[in-house]
């Protein structure tokens, strides 16, 4: 339990850090869940216990002086240390022993109360609430009031929450590093066989990089084999291979577990945008230089095909079927251009051939998708690159078309790599000098 909150509190500060639009939204349970279901019973026999206590001859406050403890908190809540004049005010008038003392005289004014609870609300809500406090004046009838005033109190307490929360951002990213990496120490101690997943994920990029054994192939072999992985290589390499991962089949490593949903978007818009630069490959060789150089057909071709891609990688959108729909689309958007410029028509054997090179566009063993995927891998490694730190690389051939979405992919990957790397690195270091000198020790 200490290493479940330990790890609940890491990150939340790992999603103030690294999402800079991080807010707390809230919370609804589903509809027709149970949650939703004992929620509501639960409210509804408050509401209606406080109405009948309300509606007695004389009125029953015991339900009402609760609220008013609870806004009374709750405004204090809001308050800063210097806040001084507000607390006395606050006290004074949510005085509850004196309230209880009118309520039994039959003296209390719940009006009053309720003017002075609505006009300190204004005075502590953000501009974005007075539309909902100026609707608070208008409500007469008590029960309702209560209802609204606790209702728009939920709201003020997530705006002061995100408000702290945008505070404490700047000072947060300064100690980020090390109270995280503190955090997963606390959780690593409690923990066996806590980097299981890192060595193995670390261990799979390392084979795959080492030289070829000696006794394999020969004299030539036998020097390489000396030469181990540079550690900074392997994990670097690991990094990219995450965009790949197989997260149905394949646990991800303890140290990105934070950052796993991230790797899984960025993993979605990269198959999104490799099949879109495999696409406009394949349209662009049909329809010759002169069509594929008009800067108009081709923002237009690309937005057509970014569009009908755009669900491609979730579980019910059949990728097949959508190119399908993709090689209508083109043809017609070609034709329709060719005939404009009053270039020669599409003929049917063409317009067949291109429909089948689209068709086939998404499998893995399609040379054209291989050579984008392969350059895009590429661009992305070589973006973990020392030189990363001032500028992305230069893009490989035949990436031009995707240029800038590649280039926003691969600047929320580095970040996303670097800010993992500050705080981990120690842990990788430990399991790579092992892998390493274990893979030297065989060759």
């Amino acid at each position: 339990m200490e290493a479940t909150k330990g790890v609940t509190n890491m990150a939340l500060a790992h999603e103030i850090v690294l999402n800079g639009g991080f807010q707390i939204k809230p919370k609804e349970p589903p509809e027709g869940s149970l949650e939703k279901h004992v929620r509501d019973i639960v409210h509804k026999a408050f509401w209606d216990c406080f109405e009948a206590q309300f509606r007695e001859d004389p009125p029953v406050y015991d339900h009402a002086i609760i609220l008013l403890g609870e806004i009374k908190e709750t405004f204090f809540s809001f308050l800063l240390p210097g806040h001084t004049r507000l607390r006395n005010q606050i006290n004074e008038v949510l005085d509850l022993e004196l309230i209880k003392q009118e309520a039994e005289n039959g003296a209390l004014n719940i009006p009053k109360l309720a003017d002075f609870i609505i006009g300190m609300m204004g005075t502590l809500c953000a501009p974005a609430r007075d539309e909902e406090i100026r609707k608070l004046r208008h409500i007469k009838e008590p029960i309702e009031l209560f209802r609204s005033i606790f209702s728009v109190l939920d709201l003020m307490k997530l705006d002061m929450a995100n408000f702290t929360i945008s505070s404490v951002r700047p000072h947060l990213m300064q100690q980020s590093v090390e109270y995280e990496r503190k955090k997963f120490q606390d959780f690593f101690e409690k923990q066996q066989d806590s980097l299981e997943i890192v060595s193995e994920w670390l261990q799979e990029v390392a084979y795959t990089l080492a030289p070829s054994r000696p006794e394999d192939v020969g004299p030539v072999a036998t020097e390489a084999a000396d030469r181990t992985p540079c550690p900074v290589i392997v994990l670097n390499q690991a990094y990219v291979k995450l965009l790949s991962w197989d997260h149905s089949h394949k646990l991800f490593p303890e140290t990105l577990l934070m950052d796993q949903i991230r790797f899984q978007e960025m993993q979605m818009e990269l198959a999104q945008l490799t099949l879109l630069g495999t696409l406009l490959s394949i349209t662009h060789n049909s329809a010759g230089p002169t069509l594929s150089g008009n800067h108009e057909f081709q923002d237009r071709i690309k937005n057509v095909i970014r569009v009908l891609l755009l669900d491609v990688g979730s579980v019910p959108i059949n990728t097949n079927d959508v190119l399908v729909t993709v090689s209508e689309k083109i043809c017609f958007e070609l034709k329709s251009s060719l005939a404009q410029h009053g270039f020669t028509p599409f003929s049917a054997e063409r317009e067949a051939a291109l429909k089948g090179q689209i068709q086939t566009a998404g499998s893995p063993s399609n040379q054209v998708y291989r050579l984008i995927d392969n350059r895009i891998q590429t661009f992305l490694l070589n973006s973990l690159g020392p030189s990363s730190l001032r500028s992305l690389p230069a893009l490989p051939n035949g990436l031009g078309p995707i240029q800038k979405e590649l280039e926003e992919i691969a600047v929320k990957f580095v970040r996303l790599v670097n800010y993992n790397k500050m705080v981990f690195s120690p842990y990788y270091d430990s399991v790579l000098s092992k892998i390493l000198n274990k893979e030297g020790s065989r060759a």
